[in-house]
């Protein structure tokens, strides 16, 4: 099964990818990797703001953490000529948390089971889950990845 036929058999549709919004790239390639720029959650277009733990329920943010999962892959697909080739290397997930909100792996639970629902094996990936106390735009969470063609290796 192709990635494509993956994603329509789970119902995701991938967004059009993100601006940056600053002078920097949302991808950049170095040899087989990709590495992406921070993406963060945002609910039709808007960022998501708010302290998880406090404003935002691990739930509700576990949810944002699988669309920004999505909005990664559209980035990655932008970049690359065809998702079938890619697998996930390393995730890095921010979280802006509230006081003593300690739950910031399953958070990003979100992204990393949704790499893995769309890519199988090849979305399984090192990882880590940070708590912050702010973020940009003051959005409830941020995600940055590495990703490998493997059809450069």
């Amino acid at each position: 099964m192709t990635v494509d036929e993956r994603l329509a058999e789970l119902g995701i549709a991938l967004p059009q990818p993100g601006n940056p919004v600053a002078s920097y790239v949302m991808a950049q390639r170095s040899r087989s990797l990709l590495f992406l720029s921070g993406h963060i959650a945002k609910r039709d277009g808007v960022p998501v703001v708010g302290t998880v733990g406090g404003d935002v329920t691990r739930e509700e943010a576990q949810q944002l953490a699988r669309q920004v999962a999505i909005d990664l892959l559209s980035t990655v697909r932008a970049a690359v000529s065809s998702l079938d080739s890619v697998r996930v290397v390393k995730v890095t997930g921010f979280v802006r948390s509230a006081p003593g909100f300690t739950e910031q792996p399953f958070v990003i639970n979100g992204a990393s089971d949704l790499f893995v629902d769309v890519l199988g094996e090849r979305g399984q990936h090192a990882r880590s889950a940070v708590g912050v106390a702010e973020l940009p735009l003051g959005a409830a969470l941020e995600i940055e990845a590495v990703f490998e063609d493997v059809a450069e290796t």
